[in-house]
């Protein structure tokens, strides 16, 4: 049995309706992975720290400050939510949301039509981002010692929905769920992804601190 912990990156560029213009962490993003970088620090030991290419993804693994070797692996880079935002709008005619509660509405639509193939050509499918993201799993527990992999919320959301079997609804609410910097615990039994912690906050869970649990 293998284990490995993902965290999600810092809080990025809320509002954003484009990829170029999230993809940075904001001032509050590096401080929730300053925060937790000190508590792995004082807790735990990490060998490897793996992150996606995405430049928030890097600047988070960048701002835990750990002393472990740093490598990139693209298979855990995100979905492309604002690709299938605009699919969504070109093949459905379904708005972009412009409020949480219909961003809340909006999700399980992009993700079912993406897991029907319901998308413009050109775009990743959801079968094939659910196998690179595997074999990026599957690969890292090859790695000697302990692995951190830093990536986003469609890629833990994912590995948790495979590992428990869920369908599109629940997926969505796993989705809504994943706070910035969150940690979630995963293991491999042969070839079977099991879940074993899913969005813990041990660095956010402060009476100072409960501000900057934040998920958009």
């Amino acid at each position: 049995m293998s284990e490995l912990t993902l965290i999600r990156h810092g809080q990025a560029q809320t509002g954003a309706k484009d990829e170029d213009s999230y993809d940075k962490l904001s001032d509050l993003g590096h401080e929730q992975a300053n925060w937790l970088g000190a508590h792995f620090r004082h807790s735990h030991g990490y060998d490897l720290v793996i992150s996606g290419a995405m430049t928030r993804q890097i600047q988070t693994a960048q701002s835990l400050k750990l002393t472990a070797p740093h490598r990139q692996d693209a298979r855990i880079n995100e979905m492309d939510y604002f690709g299938l935002a605009d699919s969504l709008l070109k093949t459905h005619n379904v708005p972009w949301p412009t409020s949480e509660a219909e961003f809340t509405s909006h999700l399980p639509q992009i993700l079912n039509a993406w897991r029907t193939g319901e998308i413009v050509d050109g775009l990743e499918t959801y079968e094939a981002f659910c196998e690179r993201i595997i074999g990026a799993v599957t690969d890292a527990v090859q790695q000697n010692g302990r692995v951190l992999l830093v990536t986003s919320t469609g890629v833990i959301a994912t590995l948790a929905t495979l590992a428990l079997d869920l369908n599109i609804h629940k997926k969505s609410n796993l989705f809504m769920s994943v706070a910035h910097t969150s940690v979630h615990k995963f293991t491999l039994k042969g070839n079977v992804l099991h879940l074993s912690q899913f969005g813990g906050t041990p660095h956010l869970d402060y009476p100072d601190r409960l501000f900057a649990k934040t998920f958009a």
